[in-house]
């Protein structure tokens, strides 16, 4: 498969009181067209935060954003505001936000916040835009009715698929899914990511999909990228990942997940994730780690190829 997207070391430093906060630092990685690439670890990671640099949501608070972003070998990151809402937001990278309820507006109908990109974006007129935006919805598996309901009126999983419909109004060619099913049940999570695997199937999407559940990114994940403390640490395809965890990090994860066909005793990681305005020095994960050297402590790991389409940050596999 092609490469979509190409990501190199892009860095989204934020602004704040206690200093300077450093969210996403140096990553690097690929998206080929028909894929789906996991981001995971833990809160704080800096998973959000790439996603927010791709879509260029940036706060106020900015202190850095530079790198590469090239989408069919054009650097987006080069282009200008105006030409990047034109050109590239919505129409060939979308997003399903966080927390379905926050993204939608509580006193519009659904059926003109799907519509909206369709209006702004898309130049269509409003009956028009309405009229494609029932055809979405149903699209997502939701009634045509649901366009005249207010969002209040909906359950959490209706409310999802609502977001995940505007997120297809243009029809991109990536769509950036961060905790698309945070706060649902099993059984409504089950529903949305079977979901996501047809409109992957049916549309030929490619899919960045940001979680620290890697149970429920072991459902849609072609790639892995585990990321910690703004850094990637590991980074290969969901089978080597998975099952040949390499960095300690990454086998800690792992090792907390309860299994229904073996009998392990579950583990966690001691600690707690580095403070980005003040990391440790050397590599960011060895205060927790049980395998830290002296040169762990000193010198900081970069990521490099340890077999084919496998990365490590980790002095465990040298240089």
């Amino acid at each position: 498969m092609e490469d979509l997207l190409k990501v190199r070391d892009l860095k989204l430093y934020y602004r704040t009181r206690r200093g300077i906060v450093r969210a996403v630092d140096d990553v690097s990685f690929d998206l080929r067209r028909g894929e789906t690439l996991a981001i995971v670890g833990e809160s704080g990671c800096g998973k959000s935060s790439t996603a927010t640099a791709i879509m260029r949501i940036l706060p106020r608070n900015i202190e850095t954003y530079e790198g590469s972003i090239i989408l069919d070998g054009v650097d987006v990151m080069k282009l200008d505001d105006g030409r990047f809402r034109e050109e590239i937001a919505w129409r060939r990278i979308s997003m399903v936000f966080q927390g379905a309820m926050n993204a939608l507006n509580p006193v519009m109908k659904v059926g003109f916040q799907v519509a909206e990109p369709l209006i702004v974006h898309g130049k269509l007129s409003r009956s028009e835009a309405l009229s494609k935006a029932r055809e979405l919805l149903g699209l997502v598996g939701l009634p045509s009715f649901v366009a005249d309901r207010y969002p209040h009126e909906l359950s959490g999983g209706m409310k999802q698929r609502v977001v995940i419909a505007m997120a297809l109004a243009l029809n991109p060619e990536i769509v950036i899914l961060d905790e698309p099913t945070s706060a649902l049940d099993v059984i409504t999570q089950a529903n949305i990511m079977n979901l996501l695997k047809k409109l992957k199937r049916d549309e030929s999407l490619s899919y960045i999909f940001i979680t620290h559940d890697l149970a429920l990114a072991s459902e849609l994940a072609d790639m892995i990228v585990v990321m910690y403390g703004g850094k990637i640490v590991e980074y290969g395809t969901a089978e080597q990942v998975y099952l040949d965890p390499k960095h300690p990090y990454s086998q800690k994860l792992l090792a907390s997940i309860p299994t229904l066909r073996t009998d392990k005793k579950l583990e966690f990681i001691p600690g707690a994730p580095p403070d980005l305005v003040s990391p440790p020095p050397g590599c960011r994960f060895h205060p927790r780690c049980p395998y830290a050297m002296p040169i762990c402590r000193e010198k900081e790991p970069t990521l490099h190829e340890v077999e084919k389409n496998r990365y490590v940050a980790c002095w465990l596999y040298g240089e």
